[in-house]
């Protein structure tokens, strides 16, 4: 089974991803909200570790490279490390960019899952460094199927989705979001085209959030006057 997947984010009031770019809340300086409550907020939630896509893990590790690619996908067993208690930090990283030098990120265990397509040679780094991985398809996009091996493999029951925006948009569109813990500063960003909380690439017409709607659990103004919203995913029935 599965587990829970709540997307856990820090918006401005205008929906837009990067702090750095947001305008200071009168007498308050916006890193300083933001360092206050985010991870404030994302302990409340108890998950057992947390998912972000390979751009904002590169932000963690040392460096990147382009690897090489396999022609055809090959199946091949997943690999789990050794957790131990910890919590999970997992990657999406299908073509296996990211270069780890230990199995842990901030104390939690590095899970990366791939495409089918990554080369021995960067399966064996991965090996190498500790870090446990997994297999979502022939393009690394299949991440229902991802999500059901971590929750059988670890026992995890509730990981946080972190971003950036795009992979919340690729969850959101497979329909694995369950629920939705958003904090809004009193911020700006302004510019047109800069990257929001959740964007999907898709076609123009398409409509990712189709038949997923938001309940509203909680509500909550925090100190400095950020608001923090709860919702409940609910999606319309399967047609039998």
């Amino acid at each position: 089974m599965r587990p829970r997947i709540t997307c856990h984010m820090i918006t401005s009031l205008d929906g837009r991803l990067h702090p750095e770019r947001w305008s200071d809340p009168q007498d308050e300086r916006i890193d300083a909200l933001v360092e206050t409550h985010y991870e404030a907020t994302a302990g409340r939630l108890q998950a057992e570790g947390w998912i972000v896509g390979r751009r904002t893990m590169a932000e963690f590790v040392d460096g990147e490279t382009v690897p090489e690619r396999l022609d055809a996908p090959q199946a091949r067993p997943h690999h789990l490390g050794e957790r131990s208690d910890r919590h999970l930090c997992v990657v999406i990283d299908p073509a296996g960019r990211l270069r780890f030098d230990a199995d842990h990120i901030e104390g939690d265990h590095v899970v990366v899952i791939l495409s089918e397509r990554v080369t021995d040679a960067a399966l064996e780094r991965l090996r190498a460094a500790g870090v446990s991985y997994c297999f979502a398809g022939p393009d690394g996009d299949r991440l229902g199927p991802a999500l059901e091996m971590l929750g059988e493999a670890f026992g995890v029951t509730h990981l946080l989705l972190e971003g950036g925006g795009v992979t919340n948009g690729a969850f959101l569109a497979a329909g694995l979001i369950d629920a939705f813990s958003t904090l809004i500063c009193p911020a700006l960003d302004g510019l047109a085209g800069e990257p929001a909380i959740v964007e999907h690439a898709g076609s123009a017409g398409s409509r990712p959030a189709a038949g997923q709607h938001l309940y509203l659990r909680a509500c909550q103004t925090l100190e400095g006057g950020v608001i923090w919203l709860r919702h409940d995913v609910e999606r319309d029935a399967s047609p039998s």
